[in-house]
């Protein structure tokens, strides 16, 4: 049975979006720039319009301070696009665990009307494919009252709960445009380092949870000797890949979704998005399921890899904000520091470079003020910067800041030491 979708033009599309519209934008990679142009162009035509999103790649036009009495920005997490805005008043940030975003919309705590997504081509069942970015994306076409498609040749076919049916889409717009892909950088000497200890925790026969990043990349550069690990994370990159194709992640000894390779979103090469296409070991999923902290500890030795802005000899985790600054989001990591404390035999770990790149410590006595605590110092196991390993789980707080003294960086550690003892009066066991 052949299904057909009536297109339209970009403007007609963009149409259904009235004054006070709540609309949401798809994720990350999955931006639909076509469609976000479109509704900039009628910004003269529009007032107090609404936009909720995650971390978008690409142009965010609509957070420019010229069209603040036509759109307002609330960022469920904050990326480089609105990260002025947010800071100059035109935008706002919603503070919340990845997880729980698809409950804003189910519900109706930040009810839709609209909902703009890019879509991959209607197969000859007449769904389309999110692609790379299902995370809370599902839950908004799900949930909006209208739903706006671009449909992209270029957005990749993925398995799992991204599939949209035609029926479901009010407007669709064919336009064909290469997805946003990330720049990698060569490795540093010091991210290296970072990536063999981290590495060096990590147990044969793990489950990996990690970001997208340099520290990322650099840990599952340091992983071409181990065996039998797993894959379940809100995301990932192309440093999986080889580790697929020599075996080393084949994902056999996991207790759910053994073989497959868990996500909720990638970000990457062309290369990454030719790998997810049509690809059945990949499964992209809700975040509400993936970053369920009881699916999480389902799975044997699950090893969340996290980073930080900054971390208190404590253990408080500042991963979201420098100082009052916002810089991006609490995001889905207290989920996987929490489901990986609970996984048999798994391990929680931050790392981090022990300096900024201006030379200031990151392992520091007290948070900068206004500085935002994402993983409280209850739920750390593992600190982990380029001068070793802290290990904080059930030590006391002057055992602690021995600790996190010993990784800070040797121009650092004297002041820390006095700091220290200003604060806990000694340093002696």
């Amino acid at each position: 049975m052949t299904h057909k979708i009536k297109l339209v033009q970009p403007d007609e599309a963009v149409s259904i979006i009235r004054p006070r519209s709540r609309v949401f934008i798809h994720s990350v990679a999955g931006a639909p720039q076509r469609l976000i142009r479109a509704m900039t162009d009628r910004a003269t035509e529009l007032r107090d319009v609404e936009i909720v999103h995650l971390h978008t790649e690409g142009e965010a036009p609509y957070a420019d301070a010229k069209h603040a009495s036509s759109f307002h920005t609330k960022a469920l997490f904050v990326g480089a696009n609105v990260r002025k805005a947010v800071e100059e008043g035109q935008a706002d940030y919603i503070p919340v665990f990845l997880s729980e975003v698809p409950s804003l919309f189910r519900k109706h705590i930040l009810p839709l009307d609209v909902a703009m997504v890019t879509v991959s081509p209607p197969d000859r069942h007449g769904f389309c494919s999110l692609g790379v970015s299902v995370d809370v994306s599902r839950a908004a076409v799900e949930m909006a009252n209208h739903v706006i498609a671009q449909i992209n040749p270029k957005m990749p076919r993925t398995h799992g709960d991204g599939q949209i049916h035609i029926s479901r889409i009010h407007h669709a717009v064919l336009h064909e445009e290469p997805l946003a892909y990330r720049h990698t950088q060569e490795i540093t000497e010091q991210e290296s380092s970072i990536g063999r200890h981290v590495a060096s925790l990590v147990d044969d026969g793990s489950t990996l949870q990690m970001g997208i990043g340099a520290i990322p990349d650099a840990v599952l550069a340091q992983l071409g000797g181990h065996r039998n690990l797993g894959v379940h994370t809100e995301m990932f990159s192309d440093g999986i890949i080889p580790l697929v194709e020599k075996g080393v992640i084949n994902g056999k000894l996991k207790k759910s979704h053994p073989h497959k390779l868990v996500s909720s979103f990638v970000f990457g090469s062309q290369t990454l998005y030719d790998f997810v296409d049509d690809n059945p070991q990949v499964a992209m999923l809700d975040v509400t399921y993936v970053n369920d902290t009881s699916v999480i500890r389902r799975n044997p030795k699950v090893h969340a890899i996290n980073s930080a802005i900054e971390v208190d000899m404590t253990g408080q985790v500042c991963a979201d904000s420098i100082g009052a600054r916002q810089f991006s989001g609490v995001g889905g990591q207290m989920d996987f520091i929490r489901g990986a404390s609970l996984s048999e035999g798994g391990k929680p770990i931050i790392a981090l470079p022990s300096v900024t790149s201006r030379g200031e410590s990151r392992i520091v006595t007290f948070l900068k003020p206004g500085a935002d605590v994402v993983t409280t110092r209850a739920h750390v196991h593992y600190v982990v910067t380029e001068f070793g390993v802290a290990y904080l789980y059930g030590k006391t707080l002057r055992e602690r800041a021995l600790a996190m003294i010993q990784i800070a960086h040797p121009d650092h550690r004297e002041n820390l030491e006095k700091e220290a003892f200003e604060r806990f009066k000694t340093l002696a066991y």
